[in-house]
């Protein structure tokens, strides 16, 4: 049985004053191809109140498969509790930073198209072992947040469900790479339509796997 991340933590935040409570994660960090994409999904007190039952079995965006992913994005696109943005950061731009600082600035940036307001308190949730540098806002990173948090799969949700979208429009103008099948991960079909096509502008030529073709 698929363990689902808890509320928890959300909850007991919200109960020492918080107005809300913010998810943020990030995919695409390992692929050879295409942009880093961060998902930041903001809960306010009412979500909590209730149970949602098209939300319930939600979790970690890995152990989804594709259609299960697009359906969740979409109630949580929609859900009247819940605000969401996304942030793209693209290969270029992972070149130039690295992809872990591309992923820090993809944070920063999705926080910001939240279009929070002075009146707002958030506590941040984040994916992972550090914390987001230069945000005001009090946070605290969970590692493998996304399996054990809801907030954080919920973003790891909506940045998956984004990121997809947006490889398999790629691959109607980079045919020869096969990125609707893969999304850019080292596969061994990606790995070996690079070494015959060489890299496209959509590949980060920063890693030593592209460095090498």
């Amino acid at each position: 049985m698929v363990k689902l991340p808890h509320k928890s933590l959300e909850r007991n935040l919200l109960a020492q004053g918080y107005t809300c409570v913010i998810g943020l994660d990030e995919v695409g960090m390992a692929c050879l191809a295409g942009p880093v994409v961060v998902g930041a999904a903001l809960f306010r007190p009412e979500f909590f109140a209730r149970r949602w039952r098209r939300l319930e079995r939600l979790r970690d965006s890995k152990l989804l498969q594709a259609h299960q992913r697009e359906r969740y994005a979409r109630e949580l696109a929609s859900h009247r509790f819940i605000r969401h943005a996304v942030a793209v950061v693209y290969p270029r731009e992972v070149d130039r930073l690295n992809v872990y600082h591309a992923s820090l600035v993809g944070m920063r940036r999705a926080l910001r198209r939240l279009g929070l307001t002075k009146e707002d308190r958030p506590f941040v949730l984040v994916d992972g072992r550090g914390k987001v540098p230069g945000i005001v806002w009090p946070q605290q990173a969970v590692i493998k947040g996304d399996r054990k948090i809801f907030a954080i799969a919920a973003a790891s949700v909506l940045a998956k469900a984004h990121r997809d979208a947006m490889m398999v429009r790629y691959a109607k103008r980079f045919p020869a790479y096969g990125l609707e099948r893969h999304k850019g991960y080292p596969t061994a079909l990606h790995r070996q339509r690079l070494e015959v096509h060489g890299p496209s502008r959509l590949h980060r030529r920063s890693f030593a796997l592209l460095k090498r073709i």
